[in-house]
């Protein structure tokens, strides 16, 4: 399949454009897409601490109006809760996966279910949590079925924790955990699940069972992600960075919530809305 920049085509994907001025074979109509999207770094820009992001309202307005336009197939996929998720968009509930693929709800009103992952051993999570006194600027964050480590106030802490985690790990070369590195974070989590699994499991589900999925992301906890899209002749794309794999890329989360707002206005899904 032909790699396109999305993020080039500045001059076609404006607020007056059409959707269609992106190559058809990129974007399926939206009755037949699963609409699949990380939160932090995609759709909503970093903030110093994970509690300060902030959601615009006209991405609120979009998602509402995709999630009703898939017919429900709309999904956030993120490394948070699904608690904290909803906390962020409230008052709106949407289908999401959480914690890595640990959790997953299907519909807004639908139970969250577990994806057969174990919370982090308590004694674990006790030392991993102490790493946190490190730096004033570490902010830890205990996500259940994993835990982060938070150094965006404390950059200068970055090598201190992960040679602290990995001392650990070390110490402990059975224990069933990943590290995962990211945006300012260190986040450890049960091995055996990722948003992959969570994906793959969620894919298997109506409404989002047998339609063609695009998934954007942007960091490392997305490439599994990113390679299963051609499993199901889906699409990937990554913010800020060129990701091996992708269909395309956008610059930043604004450019992410801009196009997705061009999604409705295609009029091969015009009689649907």
């Amino acid at each position: 399949m032909t790699k396109h920049n999305v993020a080039e085509m500045d001059e076609t994907i404006t607020p007056d454009a059409r959707i269609d001025s992106v190559p058809a074979s990129l974007i399926p109509p939206l009755h037949q897409t699963a609409v699949l999207l990380d939160i932090d770094g995609t759709l909503l820009d970093f903030a110093p601490t994970p509690r300060e992001v902030w959601v615009p309202p006209e991405l609120s307005t979009t998602l509402k109006q995709l999630h009703q336009r898939t017919g429900g197939a709309l999904a956030l996929v993120s490394g948070r809760s699904l608690n904290d998720i909803d906390l962020i968009f409230a008052p709106d509930v949407f289908p999401a996966i959480g914690g890595h693929g640990a959790e997953m709800r299907l519909q807004p009103d639908s139970e969250a279910v577990a994806a057969h992952a174990p919370p982090l051993d308590k004694e674990l999570k006790r030392r991993l949590a102490a790493i946190a006194k490190l730096s004033p600027g570490i902010l830890l964050e205990d996500k259940g079925y994993s835990l982060a480590l938070h150094y965006r106030l404390a950059p200068a802490a970055e090598k201190a924790i992960y040679e602290a985690v990995s001392l650990i790990r070390a110490e402990l070369p059975n224990a069933p955990i990943e590290v995962l590195p990211g945006k300012s974070v260190c986040e450890i989590k049960h091995s055996g699940f990722t948003k992959a699994t969570g994906v793959l499991e969620l894919m298997t589900h109506e409404p989002f069972r047998g339609r063609r999925p695009f998934f954007i992301g942007d960091d490392v906890t997305d490439e599994t992600v990113f390679g299963i899209m051609p499993d199901f002749n889906g699409l990937a794309f990554s913010v800020g960075r060129h990701a091996l794999g992708v269909d395309g890329h956008f610059d930043g989360p604004s450019d992410v919530r801009q196009f997705l707002a061009q999604l409705l206005g295609d009029d091969r899904d015009a009689s649907l809305s």
